[in-house]
């Protein structure tokens, strides 16, 4: 059977069972919608074989590992909202706007410092939220490149925030 057409056919049998177990997980209708997607496209670009027995099992784990991602991101959002509330405790309105302001200044400062081709990963990872898989996949570079500079840019942007910190 063609794979694209045996991924088409398990989406529509299977699209409303895939979207209640996300929505049962995440809570959020939409979420769970632009999930289902995400999974669904992941198995269109996948290289991995793809039989009928197969299938169910790759897709309910992709969109698995798909909910943890999604939960992951949501727990450092979080994280670093309350650390930067909580830099600012006893601040108005208007100084926690400066005070976030300077933060991304000095961020944007400590990006311009690295290379170009390690700040655009570093961008799509951090703003972003991409793991280096997808990365790899949408800059059509190596796993192991997009990695080592990834963590170049890690290093030097603690550097430089350990700097002026």
């Amino acid at each position: 059977m063609n794979r694209n057409k045996l991924i088409s056919d398990y989406y529509t049998l299977h699209r409303a069972e895939l979207l209640a177990y996300a929505s049962s997980r995440l809570g959020d209708k939409d979420e769970a919608e632009d999930l289902v997607q995400n999974t669904f496209l992941r198995l269109l670009t996948t290289d991995k074989m793809l039989t009928e027995q197969t299938l169910p099992a790759l897709v309910f784990t992709i969109c698995r590992n798909l909910v943890s991602d999604y939960f992951r991101r949501r727990a450092f959002r979080h994280e670093f909202e309350h650390y930067i509330q909580g830099c600012g405790e006893g601040f108005s309105t208007m100084e926690s706007a400066f005070f976030a302001a300077d933060i991304i200044e000095r961020m944007e400062h400590g990006l311009a410092r690295i290379p170009e081709n390690c700040r655009h990963i570093y961008r799509l990872h951090i703003l972003d939220g991409m793991r280096v898989s997808e990365i790899s996949e949408q800059t059509g570079e190596k796993y192991k490149t997009v990695e080592n500079r990834l963590g170049l840019a890690r290093r030097q942007m603690r550097a430089y925030l350990r700097a002026i910190v």
